[in-house]
């Protein structure tokens, strides 16, 4: 199972022959600049929330992938309204999908679509993929909530968001890992605005600390899970 880092949160794993694709924001962010979206290829899109950080290339990516999308009822809606024909919409709870199971979880932030309308709640995802359990949180503050998901799952890999600012930083991310007992974590939304700058090797060095692993791939580059 592999997993192609985009930028911000924007991230693809391969598993089972399948291409999964998260919150695309690629060309609007300058640090991608190198990234060439009309290669991108997903059998299926999850999008955690409508911020346009997390859903600016969603159409055309749905479009020309004919992926099918899964979104909170609200952003599915808005999705659909953009002309997107292949669109799921979710809630928080377990899902038995198309490509098997789902379980939609909490998030602590805000969520409105990029024409201003409602966006219902944010949220985040956990996959069973190739016998491994992957927590993608979205955008969130560090909640209690999390310590649900170290009793439901024994999790393998968990991407969190460390920039801080409108997310968790390092330090609730080091919280974070604790709480969902995760030794792997991969480190998204950071970076890519003044506000969410971080220094990456102090943020490695937090998390090693902790006996845990920061996984920081550059953007474009593909690593293993």
């Amino acid at each position: 199972m592999n997993l192609t880092y985009y930028g911000q949160s924007c991230f693809l794993i391969e598993a089972d022959g399948k291409k999964f694709l998260f919150d695309p924001f690629i060309k609007p962010n300058p640090l991608a600049k190198d990234i060439d979206t009309s290669k991108i290829e997903a059998d299926y899109i999850l999008i955690s929330h409508g911020h346009g950080d997390h859903v600016a290339d969603l159409v055309e990516l749905a479009k020309q992938t004919n992926a099918e999308v899964f979104a909170m009822v609200e952003v599915a809606k808005w999705i659909k309204e953009q002309g997107v024909e292949k669109v799921t919409d979710i809630n928080f709870g377990t899902q038995e999908l198309s490509f098997g199971k789902l379980r939609t979880v909490w998030a602590v932030h805000s969520s409105s679509n990029p024409d201003g309308s409602y966006g219902g709640n944010p949220a985040g995802f956990v996959l069973n993929l190739m016998g491994k359990q992957i927590y993608f949180a979205g955008d969130t503050a560090l909640t209690v909530e999390m310590k649900l998901l170290a009793e439901l799952h024994n999790l393998d890999y968990a991407i969190l968001p460390i920039g801080g600012h409108y997310t968790m930083g390092v330090d609730d991310a080091v919280i974070a890992a604790k709480y969902i007992d995760c030794e792997k974590i991969v480190g998204v939304h950071y970076n890519t605005f003044p506000p969410i700058s971080i220094d990456t090797e102090d943020a490695v060095a937090k998390f090693k600390r902790e006996n845990k692993t920061l996984l920081l791939p550059q953007i474009g580059e593909t690593i293993e899970l």
